[in-house]
């Protein structure tokens, strides 16, 4: 089909796709493909041609090149965005080209391609771009799509992070949510997923600070048969289970350096090799990562990488603490009575319900889940009161945490230095035992010990 020319869609057909690049061989191969997929296309060699074709047809997918006569391909992907938001973007870009393709994917791209176009990674991609759910019909397949539900509370702060979660569903960018301990960026993740192209697919969560450093690789890649002593069998890792669906890596900071480099490279080539085998094979996972540490400090501090850094961290996702969520903890907390008690929980007394909203939990909406579950245990005549909720004075307190003039974090550090000391003197000062005792890897102590300045 010839750039310009424009074939107005029969009744009944599916999709139709609008191809922007300024070669003609390219748009040839696009054309050919989307025909073989029973898709209808419109061509066009300029940002001004697919400018025009955009005013006179709806689209179900773009496929766009970045370079073009006229402009970038970029310019497509923000107008698309402002005007035709229901269309998603894919760029075609020069291989090797990641700053390319990271600007397209924060400018709102749903994926990119790297030239020479391979023809199985262009149909899964338009696959998954034609099967994004509907914003307008407001449901994922039959299911009806209700974030508020699931992320609970009026104020600003949380509202933000619905808009963003549905934003972040119609992209295959990788995202990386932040916040603290307890915050919900698990349950963000997974909504993600369960809005996305890959909902049909697995969503495989994984907790890097759990696996053991000489496990990792092959946790992460699996193994064949004979790898290793005990290898009796083949197995598949993480990148396998989640092939087409989304690989949720939480506490990503964790990882050792060894591991972010190869990690690196399963994101850059999406090809892994199993541990033992001389051959890789082609994985299609979407990667969101989260931590509750600073990723930016990490690097500074030379314990994670820059260059996984950027790749991990093209779309940040910050979840607000609960203390600067006020208005939330009213809503929060009936629905909380309700997951644990059933249709007839207890109720709160106003007193208790005061203190609540002036509390800090430095623990977030975890640590409301906990304290309503023991208080609900030891309420009477189905009515909590401010003695069940157990809270010591001084967190209660508004305006502080803990001791007068400490912050959040300093309290926090208080308690964790506090809690590996115990660890320590209880087990003479063997780390492996303190680690065993505190329920955490000995890697995650060590490092907790060097940040707090711990000497034996």
């Amino acid at each position: 089909m010839l750039a310009g020319k424009t074939e107005r869609r029969p009744r009944g057909e599916l999709a139709r796709v609008l191809v922007v690049d300024d070669e003609a061989d390219i748009r040839e191969l696009l054309d050919l493909t989307l025909a073989r997929m029973g898709l209808s296309a419109d061509c066009a060699g300029s940002v001004t041609e697919a400018r025009l074709l955009l005013g006179q047809q709806r689209y179900q997918l773009c496929l766009t090149d970045m370079r073009l006569p006229d402009g970038e391909g970029l310019e497509i992907v923000r107008l698309i965005g402002e005007r035709y938001g229901e269309t998603p973007v894919a760029v075609i870009t020069a291989f090797g080209s990641t700053q390319n393709a990271v600007a397209a994917l924060k400018a709102g791209a749903f994926d990119y391609l790297a030239k020479p176009v391979a023809l199985e990674q262009l149909r899964s991609l338009i696959k998954s771009a034609l099967s994004l759910p509907r914003r307008r019909a407001g449901v994922l397949g039959d299911e009806p799509v209700d974030l508020a539900a699931q992320l609970i509370g009026p104020s600003a702060a949380i509202a933000h992070v619905r808009d963003m979660i549905d934003k972040l569903a119609r992209t295959q960018a990788p995202v990386y949510i932040s916040g603290e301990s307890g915050t919900g960026k698990e349950l963000a993740a997974r909504l993600i997923h369960d809005q996305s192209a890959r909902r049909a697919a697995p969503f495989v969560p994984v907790n890097c600070g759990a696996i053991p450093e000489h496990l990792m690789e092959s946790e992460f890649f699996g193994y064949r048969k004979g790898a290793f002593t005990g290898a009796d069998s083949d197995r598949e890792g993480f990148f396998q289970a989640a092939h087409g669906g989304t690989l949720f890596l939480d506490e990503l900071a964790d990882l050792p350096l060894p591991m972010q480099v190869k990690l690196l490279r399963a994101i850059q080539e999406k090809k892994i090799r199993k541990v033992g085998s001389t051959v890789e094979e082609a994985v299609d996972v979407r990667i969101i990562s989260a931590t509750h540490r600073l990723l930016g400090d990490c690097v500074d501090a030379g314990t994670f990488r820059q260059d996984l850094y950027y790749r991990v961290n093209v779309i940040e996702l910050k979840m607000p603490p609960l203390r600067e969520r006020e208005e939330d903890v009213e809503p929060l907390v009936e629905a909380l009575l309700v997951r644990i008690c059933g249709a007839h929980p207890p109720r709160l007394e106003a007193q208790a319900l005061a203190a609540l909203k002036a509390y800090s939990f430095p623990g977030n909406v975890r640590e409301l889940e906990n304290i309503l579950e023991r208080a609900t245990a030891l309420c009477n005549n189905a009515t909590v009161n401010l003695d069940d909720l157990r809270l010591a004075p001084e967190k209660a307190a508004s305006g502080s945490v803990g001791r007068e003039d400490e912050t959040l974090d300093d309290y926090i550090n208080r308690v964790e230095r506090q809690a590996i000391l115990d660890a320590l003197a209880k087990t003479a000062f063997n780390r492996t035992a303190a680690a065993r005792l505190l329920g955490v890897t000995f890697r995650s102590l060590r490092y907790r010990i060097e940040r707090l300045g711990i000497e034996e």
